[in-house]
């Protein structure tokens, strides 16, 4: 199982990443914007953002790892059982949603 710390670490090794809260749970944010979240809602689960073709493929491959609620219909972020994630996979998925908030200047020194 993967912690929060652990989501944490992984999305550390991202620029100016840094720990907050979304609606009184803990969050990580670039340039002041949430790009994770620590559901503590009855699924739980871990929300993080992405392009809505990036959900669509996640949730038709059939990972139980992978879910969404009506909460989410329509809007560009998966929910991840991190009792069930591997790792790498979770990383892929930090970085792109990180990727979605973080400015220019940013992504193009990770990228260089």
């Amino acid at each position: 199982m993967t912690t929060w710390e652990e989501v944490v670490d992984l999305a550390g090794r991202l620029p100016e990443v840094e720990e907050s809260t979304s609606y009184h749970t803990p969050s990580l944010k670039v340039a002041g914007k949430n790009f994770a979240r620590l559901r503590t809602e009855a699924e739980g689960g871990l929300m993080l953002l992405c392009e809505h073709a990036e959900k669509e493929a996640l949730l038709a491959s059939g990972d139980p790892a992978y879910f969404t609620t009506p909460h989410y219909d329509g809007y560009g972020a998966i929910l991840v059982d991190l009792e069930k994630v591997e790792k790498a996979q979770l990383r892929e998925l930090i970085e792109e949603a990180w990727r979605l908030k973080a400015p220019a200047r940013l992504t193009r020194g990770l990228d260089d």
